[in-house]
């Protein structure tokens, strides 16, 4: 099977913060894009969250295929609150860039990752909060594509 060629997103869900990734057409290697402010409520309106509408615009701006939100787990498997919340967020996600599929991805020390690589680069600890959910998001999409060269297929569940 060939997986259709055309970039990838990945989002990092945080509480205050979403990290922004994206593959080159070919699948090969995850880059940072951005760092989006996260709307906690939504009014009653109806109305996308900003964040929402932000990533909407880079898939639809990059021609994306397939968009990866990192699934937090504990290290044994088990899904806590985070995995809720990044389950919530997937659901507003695939409704927002349909017919675009949407899938969630084991995130696991993406973050710990994330850290070590922005320390061994030389950026000082107090400044990786700025960047930190974009690193953490190229993290879970580098292992996503990964994970799509062995297997032939797109890796992760389906949002339905």
């Amino acid at each position: 099977m060939s997986l259709e060629r055309g970039a990838r997103l990945c989002i990092d869900v945080g509480s205050v913060r979403v990290g922004v990734a994206v593959s080159d057409p070919d699948g090969l290697i995850a880059t940072p894009v951005d760092t989006v402010a996260r709307v906690m409520s939504v009014d009653d309106d109806g109305k996308v969250p900003p964040d929402v509408v932000r990533i909407a615009h880079e898939v639809d701006e990059r021609g994306v295929k397939v968009v990866y939100v990192g699934l937090p787990r504990h290290l044994s498997g088990v899904e806590g609150a985070s995995s809720v919340a990044a389950r919530t967020y997937a659901g507003a996600i695939a409704r927002a860039v349909d017919p675009v599929p949407v899938r969630l991805v084991d995130e696991r020390m993406s973050t710990v990752s994330a850290h070590q690589a922005l320390h061994a680069s030389g950026r000082a600890g107090r400044k990786h909060r700025a960047v930190v959910d974009q690193a953490a998001a190229v993290v879970i999409l580098q292992s996503a594509l990964d994970g799509e060269r062995h297997a032939a297929a797109r890796v992760g569940e389906l949002v339905e």
